[in-house]
């Protein structure tokens, strides 16, 4: 397809932190020219003020993914804190927390390796996606387990404007039942797909509600295929255009995962990492089996994609 070959990358964002006004104590480090931003002196377990909680709230709309050390939260003050940002959700089939129905937990061992290993933004089966995840290690192998992050923003501005106007219109369907294939098939799962996580269409490119930034939303573990392609192209249809729609799907699937889109993040014990749902896809490397790598996330509601 000739006409994706002037796709380039464009100047990174501008991650520049000399001119941020922190409270006392706290310093922050970029982590990569992607996204990522490193913040320190903070401790997510004290009583943060309104103005505080809105600097972290910019903070993490502008870098897209921070990550925060040393953090022996216990899950009342993790499930607290992701409270400040608003309402939480009850994941309807990960495992949980038995004391703290927020928190899903993730554990991978020898019995179970890791299944996270794919390009996604968490929940956009959902109507209204999540707005963001604070992801806890408990547990963390001695090497390897990291977690990428992909700047959904830099992807979008990196299209070439041809593909661009293509999809300006496009909506795409999301579905549960891609990513949980396994609980799909139980008579439990097929239930709830049935009543509760019917597919849901959301628009390929969809703009921050905070930031005004367009970026791309569509993932590999739950988007399924183009909604509208046919309306979208004078609803007009030949024996090529299937061949057209899936390249151009699988195309923009592919984008994600260009190395100069990313922030790879290492992990140990105690450390959090909030992202922005909305901005960013991930992929937690699953390099460590038989080793254990546990996990604790507490997820924040979102707001439907426009």
């Amino acid at each position: 397809m000739n006409h994706y070959e002037d796709t380039k990358i464009v100047a990174a964002p501008d991650l520049r932190v000399d001119k941020l006004d922190l409270p006392f104590g706290w310093s922050v480090r970029p982590l990569g020219p992607a996204c990522g931003l490193l913040v320190s002196g903070v401790h997510l377990g004290q009583s943060f003020r309104d103005g505080e909680i809105a600097l972290l709230r910019s903070l993490l709309c502008r870098f897209k993914v921070l990550v925060f050390r040393g953090q022996d939260l216990q899950p009342a003050q993790h499930v607290a804190f992701a409270r400040r940002f608003g309402e939480l959700e009850v994941h309807p089939m990960q495992k949980k927390h038995p004391d703290h129905p927020e928190l899903v937990t993730f554990v991978s061992d020898a019995s179970r390796s890791g299944g996270e290993n794919v390009w996604h933004a968490d929940t956009t089966f959902y109507e209204k996606p999540s707005m963001g995840s604070i992801l806890r290690c408990v547990e963390c192998p001695d090497v390897g387990g990291d977690t990428i992050f992909a700047n959904m923003v830099l992807v979008y501005d990196n299209l070439p404007e041809v593909i661009k106007e293509r999809i300006a219109e496009l909506t795409a369907s999301h579905d549960a039942a891609l990513g949980y294939q396994a609980f799909a098939q139980t008579s439990e799962g097929k239930a709830m797909m049935k009543d509760k996580l019917r597919p849901v269409v959301h628009p390929v490119v969809r703009t921050h509600p905070e930031t005004g930034e367009k970026l791309l939303f569509i993932n590999e573990a739950f988007t399924t295929h183009f909604a509208n392609y046919k309306l979208t192209h004078g609803n007009k249809w030949n024996q090529d255009n299937p061949s057209r729609m899936h390249d151009l799907f699988t195309f923009l699937l592919r984008q994600v995962k260009t190395p100069e889109f990313h922030s790879r993040i290492g992990w140990e014990k105690d450390q959090v990492v909030f992202w922005d749902n909305r901005s960013v896809q991930h992929y937690a490397v699953s390099d460590y089996y038989p080793q254990v790598r546990s996990m604790q996330r507490a997820t924040i509601i979102g707001d439907q994609p426009c």
